[in-house]
């Protein structure tokens, strides 16, 4: 396999360049042949993944290769999905989230999600944007959401902005602070999880920069998995990285899976070189 590029990492990446060889943090969420199927079209197939505690994981791969479809089959977002179906199995901890005694509510009060563009609720306030998760779950308490709110928003790195504006309307925010306000509003109910579908895709640079800071802070709280498009954004941010491609009939699978630092700089597939190096897109 020829010599790879040099992509940028993180600051302190080149330092654990050795990590693979260390023993892996017990998994937050495991997936075992793990397939979707919309009607008759089977669009993501036999995946088995792991998602370590406390780390951020990148889903990568080309345009159609299933990354979406697999990062919303982690919280049962194709529950709503006329015609979908989910086969396999799904752990959260030791949790299969498709169990029939376990209600989807259950399963999203436990795993977080913010989509590609900043969705804050157009009729609600910040405060009210960030609490309204544990509205939903039955909180009332004063006390009890004036703390969820303050945490959630310092941790999402919007408490400065907003503190003496929690009453105006979100959509008074720029595109930043709101993509931070979504954050926050996934955070305020403690998930285990989050999941985040190309979260800076709409966002300028500085903004994005901001987000990325953001989530390396935020994996100390909660474990992250990524979809990004962006390879030097998952070179930056991600600890793990599982490569998705189609294969001739147009299904998604994952090809590989591992430290980042590997899949950057000596994957096993020459697929997976060819994609990072720019080959293939």
């Amino acid at each position: 396999m020829s010599q790879l590029p040099m992509i940028a990492l993180r600051p302190n990446e080149m330092a654990t360049l050795a990590a693979e060889t260390q023993p892996e943090p017990q998994p937050a969420m495991q997936v075992r042949g793990l397939g979707v199927r919309f009607g008759s079209k089977l669009v993501l197939s036999d995946v088995d993944m792991s998602f370590p505690t406390g780390r951020i994981t990148a889903l990568i791969g080309p345009s159609g290769c299933g990354k979406t479809t697999f990062l919303r089959s982690l919280n049962r977002m194709h529950d709503t999905t006329p015609g979908a179906v989910v086969i396999g199995t799904v752990l959260l901890g030791d949790t299969d989230i498709y169990s029939s005694d376990i209600e989807a509510t259950q399963v999203r009060a436990r795993i977080g999600m913010v989509f590609q563009r900043a969705n804050p609720f157009p009729t609600l306030s910040i405060y009210d944007n960030v609490v309204s998760g544990l509205r939903f779950n039955g909180i009332r308490k004063r006390a009890i959401l004036d703390e969820a709110a303050e945490g959630a928003l310092r941790a999402a790195a919007l408490w400065d902005s907003v503190e003496h504006k929690l009453r105006t309307s979100a959509m008074r925010l720029s595109g930043g602070e709101q993509q931070r306000l979504c954050i926050a509003r996934a955070l305020a109910i403690e998930p285990d999880v989050l999941l985040m579908d190309e979260p800076t895709s709409a966002l300028d640079p500085i903004a994005t920069m901001r987000i990325e800071a953001l989530l390396r802070k935020l994996c100390e709280r909660v474990s992250i998995i990524i979809v990004t498009h962006n390879m030097q954004q998952a070179a930056r941010v991600s600890d793990y990285c599982g490569f998705l491609m189609v294969d001739d009939a147009r299904v998604g699978h994952l090809i590989e899976t591992g430290p980042t630092v590997s899949i950057f700089s000596k994957p096993r597939d020459s697929r997976t070189e060819d994609y990072v190096t720019g080959r293939i897109g």
